[in-house]
């Protein structure tokens, strides 16, 4: 608790507050703020309850350190960021789900309670310590994927799960609805324009019956799109397949999709091919979030939809902008004594 009021209280003297983690995340959205002060969120398991899969921890925890304590027991938390030096409140500040939500889920359903330090150095608690809790707000929720801007993190509990007994990639050259519609609750269905890989968690015999169904061939896992410049596509599950066809015409452009989910991963060799791809997932309903690379692009693109509701909360939890100012597109602050 003491680690945690160093954090609220560095935070109330602050003029521009800027959240650490490990640095995994540093490029993703808009930059970091410049002459800010640095804030770090304790580190450190604080209990687990295998028998009731809920542990707390300090959101300055690698999730690297996370899956080790809780592997010791078979169990896991389906955070699965694209380094597991990640930081546990990096990741969740980020909001970037891993390759298997089409079962688990978005990261956001992974958070039971948070605690955080917000601008006027109070701290905050939001949510609950059991997986059946619902009162009070939502805070968890409003945290997850706010890239620092309502508050810093100090300590969460998360929902655990066990373990999968059997874990299985397979592919195919099948389309990938057709693909889907086959499957039986996948851990993710994904697409690269030439071929189907599908990932099967469960019993053993459950996991061969599959890819037998399916016409599955065993396979690696499929790695992200890597490149100098990333971004992460979010679009109608509609349409996922019509954007990946598109991207398959770039020049100098890597790309992975989630069937079912919404989400391409795209990779670049350049700041304008990146540019590219995001002009077509604005013409395909979407939009994409900057990940890395392509400093002559702000971290969104595109004025987001509920950008003005964002503002509200933003105003309401830190009227003076001085958290991770610069990391989401937020409209300026409204003049003093102005109402919405």
């Amino acid at each position: 608790m003491a680690a945690e009021l160093d954090v609220a209280k560095t935070i109330a003297g602050a003029r521009v507050v800027d959240p650490l983690g490990s640095g995994t995340h540093r490029e993703v959205g808009g930059p970091p703020p410049v002459g800010a002060e640095p804030v770090r969120a304790p580190a450190g398991i604080v209990s687990y309850e295998p028998a009731d899969l809920t542990v707390c921890l300090g959101a300055g925890t690698t999730v690297a350190e996370l899956q080790s304590a809780l592997g010791e027991h078979g169990q896991e938390c389906a955070l699965d960021p694209r380094d597991d030096t990640a930081t546990v409140g990096g990741t969740l500040a980020t909001g970037l789900s891993g390759m298997r939500r089409l079962r688990v889920g978005p990261v956001r359903d992974q958070v039971l309670e948070v605690r955080m330090a917000i601008a006027d150095g109070r701290l905050v608690r939001g949510g609950g310590p059991t997986v059946k809790n619902v009162t009070g707000y939502d805070l968890p929720r409003l945290f997850v994927g706010s890239l620092g801007t309502v508050g810093v993190a100090t300590r969460v509990i998360l929902r655990c799960r066990p373990r999968p007994a059997h874990i299985s990639w397979g592919s195919t050259t099948d389309a990938p609805e057709a693909v889907a519609a086959r499957c039986f609750r996948p851990s993710a269905v994904v697409w690269d324009g030439e071929r189907t890989r599908v990932l099967t968690e469960g019993h053993e015999d459950d996991v061969r019956a599959t890819a037998e169904r399916v016409g599955l061939h065993a396979c690696d896992a499929p790695p992200l799109p890597d490149g100098p410049h990333r971004g992460r596509a979010s679009v109608p599950v509609s349409a996922v397949v019509t954007l990946g066809r598109m991207l398959a015409g770039m020049p100098d452009v890597r790309w992975l999709a989630e069937i079912g989910v919404g989400t391409i991963h795209i990779a670049a060799d350049t700041q304008d091919a990146l540019q590219r791809a995001r002009d077509a997932t604005a013409r395909a309903g979407g939009w994409m979030l900057r990940e890395a690379g392509a400093r002559g692009l702000d971290g969104f693109g595109v004025d987001l939809p509920n950008a003005d509701l964002m503002a509200r909360v933003r105003d309401a939890f830190d009227p003076d902008a001085k958290l991770a100012p610069g990391r989401l597109p937020f409209p300026p602050p409204r003049p003093e004594g102005e109402t919405g």
